[in-house]
């Protein structure tokens, strides 16, 4: 069925465990498209930005384990356990090799991905990607946040100190700060719907434990990336990447050093924008991906 406030039929899975997601249709003869969310984030993350999709592809937005309405029961959360889930959910749900848009912790598994089983990927949209970069200064608070979710037990403590004194709302509004999104600039469903996600989750302790597991596992993958630059180097199907210069979570020389590394993908940097453009550009970002797409020989040429 519809979530309120957003097109799109809302179902879910069975991949060792229900994994939710939400098909928001599209052409038959269309490619598939499908959108894989951050740490922290959901299938909601793509409400402004799917539907300028649709006309052209078939599109599906996943709940990875552990986030969204995907609750993780007894699953790892780590990026090896979601790049597995991913790759079930192309073979058994999408049944066809896709266009994969991933954002943040997304693009870090879509890129594990397309380079270690590249018959399931016909091209890669990368939003402001968690990569490795240069040596630099973290910024002060994603630095201290990250190093909180690092440390056994204090992760724990932290994420419920932060539940106990901030409403729902508050934590929604706290998080698209972080991300460099204004929350008042946002259509009213999307803050709503959050927030309603929020509200209605059971399982509060496991959905902590997972995104701390993810947490650690990204920070980790990252720590030692021999085995995700590899992966990047074995990618052999068109790239765009999309980075923010604003983004305050994955800096934009780290964009830089990975496109002067890959010449071959197309590099996108947007002044102004922060690390989730699907939220902040949604227009600007459906035309350059279509424009891409049409580009790569991915979609056919509008008529």
């Amino acid at each position: 069925m519809a979530e309120s406030g957003v097109p799109g039929r809302s179902s879910t899975v069975d991949l060792d465990g229900p994994v939710h997601y939400v098909d928001f249709g599209g052409p038959e003869e269309g490619p598939a498209v499908v959108l894989v969310h951050g740490l922290g984030g959901s299938h909601l993350n793509w409400d402004l930005v799917a539907p300028l999709l649709q006309d052209h592809a078939r599109v599906w937005a996943i709940d990875l384990p552990g986030f969204g309405r995907s609750e993780p029961g007894s699953r790892k959360a780590s990026v090896t356990a979601n790049v597995g889930v991913l790759h079930r959910f192309l073979t058994e749900v999408v049944d066809e090799p896709a266009v994969l848009v991933g954002n943040s912790m997304g693009g870090m598994i879509s890129i594990l991905e397309a380079g270690e089983r590249p018959e399931a990927v016909r091209g890669l949209v990368l939003l402001d990607p968690a990569v490795p970069g240069p040596r630099r200064a973290l910024d002060p608070l994603v630095a201290v946040t990250f190093a909180l979710y690092a440390i056994p037990f204090v992760g724990e403590r932290f994420l419920s100190w932060r539940r106990q004194r901030r409403t729902a709302l508050g934590r929604v509004r706290e998080m698209l700060h972080l991300v460099g999104v204004d929350p008042d600039q946002l259509p009213a469903h999307v803050i709503d719907r959050s927030v309603t996600l929020l509200e209605e989750r059971r399982d509060v302790a496991g959905m902590d434990r997972a995104f701390l597991a993810a947490a650690r596992s990204l920070l980790r993958v990252l720590a030692d990336p021999r085995r995700y630059r590899s992966a990047m180097a074995s990618i052999d199907v068109p790239v765009l990447l999309v980075h923010g210069d604003r983004d305050r979570l994955v800096s934009v020389q780290a964009a830089r050093d990975i496109a002067a590394r890959h010449p071959d993908w197309r590099y996108s940097e947007w002044a102004g924008v922060g690390h989730v453009p699907q939220l902040q550009e949604p227009e600007r970002l459906a035309d350059e991906l279509l424009d891409w797409m049409r580009g790569s020989a991915l979609t056919r040429a509008p008529a």
